[in-house]
């Protein structure tokens, strides 16, 4: 967590400019040439189309997430997984909400590498000898960047991440230079400060409603402010972006006055950005705009990888494997994503080509991650003990802004929004999926009192005559309670061929709502016989439980609390560790079960998406030569309606 949370320093506030604004700064790249589209100039359409986006940037951007989302960090961290870990205890029926934004928040990078390298690339039009630049060109390299950048993702971004803060810096002064230079082309462009404008548009310009929804790509990465809070800090953050919003307001009014000194005609590919730029300079916007580009492209697919790892310490998403590229704290990479994402941006650049076509497919996800996190908040709030007429207000103002951007953002379904929809809804059941299977499962796992069997277990412990397993034999167990124990590790010890062990370990892992809390318990059930070893780890905590565990019995060693050399005569004189075997239950779907078709349907996908994640070893973090796999059949819902009868066999035993 950054030391000085809540204070600004100068050195955090280039590091904030590097990681979060990528997004939400690059949008002046396509916000005004997705708003007038196709329409003529006026000013109408011109000087209310900036009012929406300054206010837009006001009331969402700066009020909701920098003034009032910020404050509801969870131990610094921030993101929809961490505002859900805050409040998942309140209200199970959070994790609705946590799911469907985190899928959505997905979704939304595989678009935003795509349009915002193309929207780039294709300002070199504006430059006479690249006027007939083709699309297929374009599209080649915007590939070649994008293939780049996602093949750089394993080897970490710590070394290049140091220069990401002084070029956005670069690329924020360069927007307010643009933008002040062109104000004074028409100085009535100032008259958008005034929302009243920005309200004519929507409600006298022809569907002008229908607008908000390029209106609002000028705030989509507003959720990113949110998500990397642990990683710049709070203070930072807000005096960070007092310096970036300023930035966008200008270049957006300087695009607004260039257009407005061509009233009455209609853009012709031309986009308002690059026109701006002095004819020599444009190689140049255009250089600085890809490296930009790439910024926020890197900051989204990082951000990817830490709401993915998340959502797999809350249980919510297969375990995948997870490489460490740098000791930087937070930066990890995970193949299976990083592949997924590729496929997706190569995909979306290949469907639409031009960013022109992307805009209509962009947004639409993203407005739904921002009301989920709304939902969210406001239920945080309702658990701080926030007058419930705050909470409505919120709730009410909210609701129907970004209610208001869906509906504006519905009519780009048909027009490409329906490739993100599919993308989020495919995430989300993935999500559903996986936490779905585990209630179904949570049914099936028969919990007994541990104390029942600790006479058994001593006496198979000290049984000669059955031959010795393994002097230290590691279970992992669910176990909430430590007096309790499943009952098929009691089976797993004494039915399936009895499991002879000098010492019984039962190690339980606590996933906890605090970020990066690492911590453990023992409870010494029977001095060297039965030892319960619980962790408690945060939901960004790797579970190298391998590692962990050596360090605990490293511990209990040195404070004499455990004896672990080997029991065996010739070794013990000789003082050698004995051995350690853990034990991993893996599970599969019995044909004995008689469950509804829906739930049926849950634990097949379960299952096949468990081919695709990690064995339970290897999510565990655990050296797969200490571990035996032991398979048993998952009985979820017993058959009950079967019948058999008995008849007698006549004459067969008959003289």
């Amino acid at each position: 967590m950054v030391k000085d949370f809540n204070k600004a320093t100068l050195a955090g506030v280039i590091v904030a400019l590097g990681i979060i604004y990528g997004d939400i700064g690059t949008s002046p790249l396509y916000v005004f040439k997705a708003i007038v589209g196709k329409n003529e100039i006026s000013d109408l359409l011109v000087i209310g189309g900036i009012s929406c986006i300054i206010w837009t940037l006001t009331l969402q951007t700066t009020i909701k997430y920098v003034v009032l989302t910020l404050k509801a960090d969870n131990k610094g961290e921030g993101g929809i997984f961490s505002l859900y870990a805050l409040v998942r205890r309140h209200g199970k029926w959070t994790v609705i909400f946590g799911m469907i934004g985190g899928a959505a928040l997905l979704a939304d990078g595989i678009i935003t590498p795509p349009i915002t390298v193309t929207s780039a690339i294709e300002g070199l039009r504006t430059l006479p000898v690249f006027r007939d630049l083709a699309t297929l060109t374009i599209v080649k390299i915007v590939l070649a960047i994008i293939c780049g950048m996602f093949f750089m993702q394993q080897f970490g971004t710590r070394s290049i991440g140091r220069l990401f803060g002084p070029i956005m810096i670069i690329w924020f002064t360069m927007l307010a230079v643009l933008g002040i230079s062109h104000i004074a082309d028409d100085l009535s462009v100032l008259k958008a400060f005034n929302p009243y404008y920005g309200i004519q548009l929507l409600v006298l310009y022809p569907h002008g409603f229908l607008i908000l929804g390029a209106v609002f790509l000028c705030t989509t990465g507003a959720e990113a402010l949110y998500s990397d809070l642990g990683h710049c800090g709070r203070g930072n953050i807000r005096v960070s972006w007092i310096f970036v919003k300023s930035a966008l307001i200008l270049n957006y009014l300087g695009q607004g006055a260039w257009l407005l000194t061509h009233r009455g005609s209609k853009l012709t590919g031309e986009n308002p950005f690059f026109s701006i730029m002095p004819e020599g300079f444009v190689i140049f916007g255009v250089v600085i705009a890809t490296i930009a580009s790439i910024i926020a492209s890197q900051a989204l697919i990082s951000g990817s990888f830490t709401l993915i790892s998340e959502a797999m310490r809350l249980n919510l998403w297969p375990k995948l494997k997870i490489n460490y590229p740098t000791e930087m704290r937070g930066q990890l990479y995970i193949p299976g994503i990083n592949l997924m994402l590729f496929v997706g941006c190569a995909a979306i650049v290949l469907i639409f080509q031009e960013s022109g076509a992307m805009e209509a497919a962009y947004g639409l996800s993203i407005t739904i991650c921002m009301l989920m996190t709304s939902c969210l908040f406001a239920f945080y709030l309702y658990t701080r003990r926030v007058k419930p007429v705050w909470v409505g207000l919120y709730l009410v103002v909210y609701l129907t802004i970004e209610f208001s951007f869906l509906f504006a953002n519905l009519t780009k379904f048909t027009h490409g929004g329906y490739v993100t929809v599919i993308v989020a809804g495919a995430l989300f059941l993935v999500m559903y999926v996986w936490f779905r299977s585990r209630k179904i499962k949570n049914r099936y796992v028969e919990f007994v009192r541990l104390e029942t069997y600790l006479p058994i277990l001593q006496e198979l412990s000290n049984d000669s005559t059955i031959p010795k397993y393994a002097t230290h034999l590691v279970y992992m167990t669910s176990a909430d309670n430590p007096k309790e124990i499943e009952h098929k590790i009691i089976y797993s010890i004494l039915n399936k061929k009895p499991k002879r062990a000098d010492i019984y370990w039962f190690v339980h892992v606590d996933v906890v709502d605090e970020p990066y809390l690492s911590e453990y318990t023992v409870q010494t059930i029977i001095p060297n016989e039965v030892i319960r070893v619980e962790f408690r780890l945060g939901f960004r905590v790797e579970q190298r439980i391998n590692l962990m565990f050596r360090m605990v019995v490293e511990d209990m060693v040195r404070n004499k609390e455990v004896n672990i050399t080997s029991r065996y005569e010739s070794l013990s004189k000789n003082n050698v560790v004995g051995d350690f075997q853990f034990i991993v239950m893996e599970k599969f779907l019995s044909h004995d079960n008689d469950l509804p078709l829906h739930e049926r349907i849950v634990m097949r996908l379960y299952f096949i998406l468990k081919k695709i994640g990690l064995s339970e070893e290897r999510g565990f973090g655990l050296d797969s030569s200490y571990v035996t796999i032991e398979k048993f059949p998952l009985v979820v819902a017993p058959v009950t309606n079967l019948t058999l009868k008995r008849v007698m066999e006549r004459g067969r035993f008959e003289d």
